[in-house]
Protein backbone atom coordinates (compact mmCIF):
# COMPACT_ATOMS: atom_id res chain seq x y z
CA UNK A 1 0.00 0.00 0.00
CA UNK A 2 1.35 3.72 -0.76
CA UNK A 3 2.30 5.31 1.64
CA UNK A 4 -0.43 8.76 2.42
CA UNK A 5 0.27 12.24 2.71
CA UNK A 6 -1.69 15.01 4.28
CA UNK A 7 -2.25 18.22 1.53
CA UNK A 8 0.73 20.14 2.78
CA UNK A 9 3.05 17.64 2.11
CA UNK A 10 1.77 16.72 -1.25
CA UNK A 11 1.56 20.37 -2.21
CA UNK A 12 5.41 21.01 -1.03
CA UNK A 13 6.24 18.02 -3.34
CA UNK A 14 4.32 19.05 -6.56
CA UNK A 15 4.44 22.72 -6.62
CA UNK A 16 7.46 25.24 -6.58
CA UNK A 17 4.62 27.22 -4.53
CA UNK A 18 2.47 25.45 -3.11
CA UNK A 19 -1.17 26.83 -2.89
CA UNK A 20 -2.87 27.81 0.74
CA UNK A 21 -4.58 24.97 2.73
CA UNK A 22 -7.75 27.02 2.10
CA UNK A 23 -7.34 26.61 -1.91
CA UNK A 24 -6.01 23.21 -0.99
CA UNK A 25 -8.85 22.06 1.03
CA UNK A 26 -11.67 23.78 -1.68
CA UNK A 27 -10.00 21.64 -4.59
CA UNK A 28 -10.59 18.42 -2.42
CA UNK A 29 -14.04 19.59 -1.83
CA UNK A 30 -14.96 20.33 -6.09
CA UNK A 31 -13.16 17.10 -6.89
CA UNK A 32 -10.27 18.61 -8.43
CA UNK A 33 -7.66 16.74 -6.88
CA UNK A 34 -7.54 12.85 -8.44
CA UNK A 35 -7.82 10.04 -7.11
CA UNK A 36 -9.86 11.40 -4.66
CA UNK A 37 -8.06 12.27 -1.08
CA UNK A 38 -9.85 10.51 2.09
CA UNK A 39 -10.38 12.22 5.42
CA UNK A 40 -8.81 10.47 8.40
CA UNK A 41 -10.00 12.35 11.33
CA UNK A 42 -9.48 16.02 10.80
CA UNK A 43 -7.49 16.09 7.36
CA UNK A 44 -7.30 14.99 4.28
CA UNK A 45 -4.61 12.30 3.30
CA UNK A 46 -3.66 11.21 -0.44
CA UNK A 47 -0.73 9.26 -1.98
CA UNK A 48 2.25 10.91 -3.58
CA UNK A 49 0.94 10.20 -7.35
CA UNK A 50 -2.04 12.39 -7.07
CA UNK A 51 -2.49 15.23 -9.63
CA UNK A 52 -4.66 18.53 -10.19
CA UNK A 53 -7.14 17.72 -12.66
CA UNK A 54 -8.43 21.42 -14.43
CA UNK A 55 -12.32 21.33 -14.21
CA UNK A 56 -12.20 23.50 -17.38
CA UNK A 57 -10.36 20.79 -19.39
CA UNK A 58 -11.95 17.78 -17.84
CA UNK A 59 -14.43 17.68 -21.17
CA UNK A 60 -12.02 17.83 -23.75
CA UNK A 61 -11.95 14.21 -25.00
CA UNK A 62 -10.66 13.05 -28.28
CA UNK A 63 -13.80 12.85 -30.83
CA UNK A 64 -14.74 9.32 -32.25
CA UNK A 65 -15.16 9.92 -35.73
CA UNK A 66 -18.41 7.45 -36.26
CA UNK A 67 -19.29 6.75 -40.30
CA UNK A 68 -21.81 8.79 -41.46
CA UNK A 69 -24.26 6.45 -43.38
CA UNK A 70 -24.53 7.74 -47.32
CA UNK A 71 -27.04 10.64 -48.11
CA UNK A 72 -27.61 8.80 -51.58
CA UNK A 73 -28.49 5.11 -52.27
CA UNK A 74 -30.70 2.36 -52.37
CA UNK A 75 -32.06 1.63 -49.66
CA UNK A 76 -29.86 -1.95 -48.61
CA UNK A 77 -26.40 0.32 -49.53
CA UNK A 78 -27.84 2.18 -46.47
CA UNK A 79 -28.54 -0.32 -44.04
CA UNK A 80 -25.23 -2.19 -45.06
CA UNK A 81 -23.46 0.79 -44.01
CA UNK A 82 -25.80 1.12 -40.57
CA UNK A 83 -24.32 -2.53 -39.72
CA UNK A 84 -21.34 -2.26 -40.75
CA UNK A 85 -20.72 0.49 -38.71
CA UNK A 86 -22.47 -1.08 -35.37
CA UNK A 87 -19.79 -3.77 -36.17
CA UNK A 88 -17.20 -1.73 -35.82
CA UNK A 89 -18.01 0.01 -32.43
CA UNK A 90 -18.59 -3.59 -30.65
Amino acid sequence: MAKLMNLQEWAAETYTQPPSLSTLRRWVREGRIFPCPELHGKEYKLTADSVYVDPRKKMMKPKVSRPVPPKKGSLMEKIKHVEQAKALRR
